[in-house]
Order: C-alpha cells, then structure tokens, then sequence
C-alpha cells in the first residue's frame, strides 16, 4: 500500500524544494540590499515558477486524497487501481495542468504594459503584486484568476471533501479499535497538509482585495510558498 503513496509524496516533496529555490534566494537578497533590482525578465520567471509549483501542488493533493480514498475504501483492489501507470498519468496530469494554467496567467501579464513606478511591494514577484504595476486594466487578469481559483482550488477542494466523506464513513464501519486508529493516522496528515495549503491560497485569491489587506496577503503568501514547504514533512513524519 506504501508505493503509490510514497511516490506521490516524493513529486510533493520535489514541489516544496521548489518552492523555496524559487523564492528564498531572492527574498535573502531583497533584506540584504533592498536596493537591488531584480530585472522584468528574472520577475516574470519567478512568477511563472512560482504559479506551476502552486497550481500543480494543489492537484498533487487531490491525487493523493484519491490515493487515500482508494487505501481505505477499496483496499483488496488497491495494487490494481492505484497500478504504476495510473499514478505516472496522475502525476503527469498535475504537473502538465499547473504548467498550463500558470502559462496563460504569464502571457496575459506580457501583453500588459508597466510605466512605473516599479517597485513591487511584496517579498518576491507574485502575481497580484505584479498586476498592480500595470497601468492598464487588468479586468481580463483578474477574471482569469477567479476563474483558475475556482478550477485549481474549489474544484480539488470540493472533491478532497467528497473522499473524505467516503472515507469518514468507511473507517466508522470498521469494527476494531486499533483499525480505525490506524486508518485515521492514514489520512490526518494529509488532511492537515490540505487543510493549510487550500485555506490560505483561497484567503489570499479569492477574498476581495484592499488596501488593508495588502501586509496581510503578504504575510500569508510565505505561509503557503515557505513555511508550508517546512511544515510538510514534519507533519507527515508525525503518527
């Protein structure tokens, strides 16, 4: 039951190293000369990283909540439904979805013309910060963004939902104390790991923004790009 898993785990593991090469370095390098620019080409690189670990993050825990779903529900067709085949096209599928959702918000911010000034007021290039650079209307951006929230993060949330429902009701059904332990000690990490990512992305992306809430996004966008990555292993070491 542990191969599937633990592969699934290694690709969510590759995303969160990421993440943190992504952005780290030029966080450290912004606190120690905040002077240093960082040039259009390098931001609008980050940004695009920046949004295909996110994107494709999000649809590694979908897939790993199906894989849970599979392990508890379905156990005795485990080996066959969760088949190598199937967990390679799963991956593939997050990752190519991320890239491809991520590609389309970078080519809308390139047909956006920035007159300055150019200081973006956040710890890296993401991409509401980055919008609000442009001197053009960026109604098509920000319908674009609701619309890949909706996609990226309700949808996958909504359905994460759905398998642990199913998985609730399973585990209540199983007669042994020391069964049901062990299934719940199955699934609660990752439901811990799905409960931070998806709450703040969507506190960040899909709640109205303000000036107010500007030092607020910003502080939340590190839980999701830096301390999550550094929560997540130690919230799947634990039992």
């Amino acid at each position: 039951l542990h191969s599937p898993m633990y592969f699934l785990l290694s690709h969510l593991a590759t995303v969160d190293i990421a993440y943190a090469c992504n952005t780290v370095p030029q966080m450290l390098v912004n606190l120690l000369n905040p002077a240093k620019p960082i040039s259009f080409a390098g931001c609008v690189t980050q940004t695009l990283l920046f949004l295909i670990f996110a994107h494709t993050e999000c649809l590694l825990l979908l897939m790993m909540s199906y894989d849970r779903y599979v392990a508890i529900c379905h156990p005795l067709r485990y080996s066959v439904i969760m088949s190598w085949s199937v967990c390679i096209s799963l991956v593939v599928t997050s990752w190519a979805c991320g890239s491809l959702v991520a590609l389309v918000h970078v080519v809308l911010i390139l047909r956006l013309p920035f007159c300055g000034p150019h200081e973006i007021n956040h710890f890296f290039c993401e991409l509401l910060s980055v919008l609000k650079l442009a001197c053009a209307d960026t109604w098509l951006n920000q319908a674009v963004i609701f619309a890949a929230a909706v996609f990226i993060l309700v949808g996958p949330l909504s359905l994460v939902l759905v398998s642990y429902t199913r998985i609730v009701i399973a585990i209540l059904q199983i007669q042994s104390g020391d069964g049901r332990r062990k299934a719940f000690s199955t699934c609660s990490s990752h439901l811990c790991v799905v409960g931070l990512f998806f709450g703040i992305a969507m506190m960040v992306y899909m709640v109205p923004s303000s000036k107010q809430r500007e030092e607020q996004e910003k502080i939340l966008s590190l839980f999701y790009s830096l301390f999550n990555p550094l929560l997540n292993p130690l919230i799947y070491s634990l039992r």
